[in-house]
């Protein structure tokens, strides 16, 4: 992978015309920025650069691609409607640009995908179907329906013009920081990092471009190596889940792409959480693999120019607020802790008034007689507790300890920090 030195040229997308594609696009899209990020900068040792794509419409990157997409239609197709499977962002983006257009659009969607992303794309304006657990499952829906109703087919990543327009992020990022040392983007299909890797390698033959790939769904880099499909579960990067990449853009990873690196549900999640904690800015699972791929490879890309495409931001509320407080428990600053206690008056205001000695903040206090194995004229506490850090948590843990009380720490991911 990454050998060609050439200004790249693939099925007539070139650094012509994906400029040309930036014209068209130029009235339709923000020209979203690439920022310095200096506190995840100090936190992984490299010089990280943000393209924030979660601030375009619909919140993600693949508006670019839509628009060209739907440009590109004849009357005739307009009339009868388009239709595609989508984990959200493309599904979003189609309805988007096709009401603007006053096309009918129609999205069959995995049946686990976010409802965030469900309702806004049927805010849209679009007929939407849930139907199986991939978009590998989705596109049978969607060929029969083709079948019946003859719609035009707009692939999220598998078409000439959705490429096209995904490349017009690697324009703006190498125009706004031409000295970045690696690129890294995100890869389901392969839409996204092969029009940007066209922009990059034409203006930039020396960058490294890096795909960053959900561990659960290696499907590029399995294919490249000719290895057989192996993907499949429930992931946090959910727009990157895809078992079959595309046919176009295969072959433009496998000349212009220099690594594909795999990340796990873990290191994304913290991803999603960093960004959030560091940067003020929310971002789903893909959006935030790029950065995963830095926390997993920190040695790789250490005082090295990095430039990561934050692809999207639609992530479920509820979902989002797991994560943060997960990330809060695995920093230590938010512990849960169990307090053998005698069953007599003041105890508990005897380890409020310690805690709050220590400034911790008391969240919820569970009280238990009974289901414990205690002996009767004893009890059990479980508090969770609001704490500055890991150190501020075993301080107070301590002085509970110190004043009598037998004292359990219940998060192992806290334990083992």
């Amino acid at each position: 992978m990454g050998m060609t030195k050439s200004k790249p040229d693939f099925h007539g997308i070139n650094l012509n015309s994906l400029r040309q594609s930036a014209e068209h696009l130029s009235a339709h899209i923000l020209p979203t920025p690439t920022i310095f990020a200096p506190s995840l900068s100090n936190l992984l040792g490299a010089s990280v650069h943000l393209k924030l794509e979660n601030l375009q419409y619909t919140s993600s990157f693949k508006s670019r691609g839509a628009f060209l997409a739907l440009k590109a239609l004849k009357d005739e197709d307009k009339k009868v409607g388009v239709i595609s499977m989508s984990a959200g962002n493309h599904a979003q983006a189609l309805a988007f640009r096709s009401q603007q257009e006053n096309i009918k659009s129609t999205i069959i969607m995995p049946e686990q995908t976010p409802f965030t992303k469900i309702s806004k794309t049927k805010a849209y304006g679009a007929e939407v179907v849930l139907t199986g657990r991939t978009l590998d499952e989705a596109k049978k829906t969607v060929d029969q329906l083709i079948d019946t109703h003859g719609y035009r087919l707009i692939h999220p990543y598998d078409d000439l013009n959705i490429i096209s327009g995904q490349g017009t992020i690697g324009l703006e990022m190498m125009e706004s920081n031409p000295d970045l040392d690696y690129l890294i983007v995100p890869i389901g299909g392969g839409g996204l990092i092969s029009g940007i890797s066209i922009a990059a390698k034409s203006l930039n033959p020396d960058i490294k471009i890096i795909g960053v790939e959900s561990a659960l769904y290696p499907s590029m880099s399995r294919s490249l190596a000719g290895l057989s499909p192996q993907s499949g579960g429930d992931t946090l990067a959910e727009g990157i889940a895809v078992k079959t990449p595309g046919v176009l853009s295969r072959p433009i990873v496998a000349e212009l792409v220099d690594d594909i690196i795999l990340v796990n549900e873990r290191q994304i999640e913290w991803a999603i959480g960093a960004l959030i904690e560091h940067q003020r800015t929310i971002s789903e699972g893909a959006g935030a693999a790029g950065l995963a791929a830095i926390y997993a490879f920190q040695k790789r890309f250490r005082n090295k120019r990095v430039g990561i495409v934050v692809c999207g931001g639609n992530i479920d509320s509820r979902l989002l607020g797991t994560i943060l407080n997960r990330t809060l428990i695995s920093d230590g600053r938010l512990v849960r802790i169990r307090i053998g206690i005698s069953d007599e008056p003041g105890m508990l205001a005897k380890i409020a008034h310690s805690i709050s000695q220590h400034h911790g903040n008391i969240i919820e206090v569970y009280h238990q007689r009974l289901f414990y194995n205690v002996p009767a004229k004893l009890a059990k506490l479980d508090v969770v507790i609001e704490t500055r850090g890991s150190t501020h948590a075993h301080d107070i843990i301590s002085t509970l300890k110190s004043i009598g009380f037998e004292v359990h720490l219940l998060d192992e991911q806290f334990q083992s920090h």
